[in-house]
């Protein structure tokens, strides 16, 4: 029996026990390069970095794509709690071209339901290359197009009131016409969910990624390197005194060191699957979110939640 602390998170029972996504719209381009290539270009290892069109076509000019997919961290964790069952559905702006089609196939082949009507942009279809290095870690090069745009207009209020859960993505908060639509969607909202994204996100809108997670937002999924950077901590320690004070539900990946939901004053733990054969990281914390929230919308226990985390982003990371 799940205790009373758990209880708390679980849904009335008159919702339709469905999540509404909204997130960017990016169609991922998988690369595999080796580790020269990054110093070549002066990225970082395992980050996610902005580029314009040009440098986009500039680096898609001396790469092999390796296979051309429907993605988006909301996008990829809505795929995943369709593949299990759930009633979902997905916002996010593409432009009506050739890539924002097959956006829209994709999602809809996984039985995701595409709230958003393609219009003719003047920006292309977002896209991300996603070069993956010898050692399986991902190192993203976005470039957001039309994604980026997203507006107000675009979030339909009365979809997300027919949500359960909003999931949101920390890669879609920017100033402006961004910070309204996100603005709409948790005003409307049940219950908000957010991943925190990335580090560079984390950096470059720390003091508004703060307000959301203490004053706006119900459920925040982070990494240890995300969570330990937003609220300058020293210790790991401080990130749970943190975590208890707020008295919500936030939940931290931790690689090896497996994952911990903390709610109210209760620290729940689970360990990372030992001995996996790791081929590609990419995805891994957007279907630990899918199994997470799976296990929420599911009246499951925190530790069944966090279990079923776990499992969905082990079997991703091996494929």
């Amino acid at each position: 029996l799940a205790t009373q602390i758990e209880k708390n998170l679980l849904l009335p029972k008159k919702l339709n026990m469905k999540i509404l996504g909204i997130g960017n719209a990016i169609v991922d381009v998988l690369c595999k390069v080796d580790d020269n290539f990054l110093k070549k270009h002066s990225l970082t290892k395992s980050t996610m970095k902005l580029i314009d069109e040009d440098e986009f076509k500039s680096l898609l000019s001396s790469i092999t794509i390796e296979e051309t997919v429907s993605g988006g961290s909301v996008a990829n964790s809505i795929v995943g709690l369709s593949q299990l069952n759930n009633h979902v559905s997905f916002i996010g702006k593409v432009n009506n071209d050739d890539l924002g089609q097959k956006y829209e196939d994709g999602l809809k082949k996984e039985n995701v339901s595409y709230l958003y009507s393609k219009k003719d942009e003047l920006i292309p279809t977002g896209s991300c290359l996603i070069l993956i290095t010898p050692d399986s870690e991902r190192t993203m090069c976005t470039f957001l197009g039309t994604a980026g745009k997203i507006n107000e207009k675009d979030i339909n209020p009365e979809a997300v009131k027919e949500s359960d859960i909003t999931l949101l993505e920390g890669y879609l908060w920017d100033e402006g016409d961004p910070k309204k639509a996100f603005d709409k969607a948790i005003i409307n909202s049940n219950k908000t969910a957010m991943s925190l994204s990335d580090l560079f996100c984390v950096e470059r809108h720390k003091s508004h990624f703060l307000e959301l997670v203490k004053n706006k937002l119900d459920i925040i999924f982070a990494n240890e390197q995300e969570i330990l950077t937003l609220i300058d901590a020293k210790s790991f320690e401080d990130v749970i005194s943190f975590s208890k004070n707020l008295k919500k539900n936030i939940i931290i990946t931790r690689g090896s060191k497996g994952a911990i939901a903390i709610y109210q004053n209760e620290v729940f733990e689970c360990s990372a699957k030992k001995d996996l054969k790791i081929i590609d990281l990419t995805g891994a914390g957007d279907l630990f979110a899918a199994g997470y929230l799976h296990g929420i919308i599911n009246n499951k226990t925190i530790g069944e939640c966090l279990a079923k985390g776990t499992e969905l982003s082990s079997r991703i990371i091996q494929k």
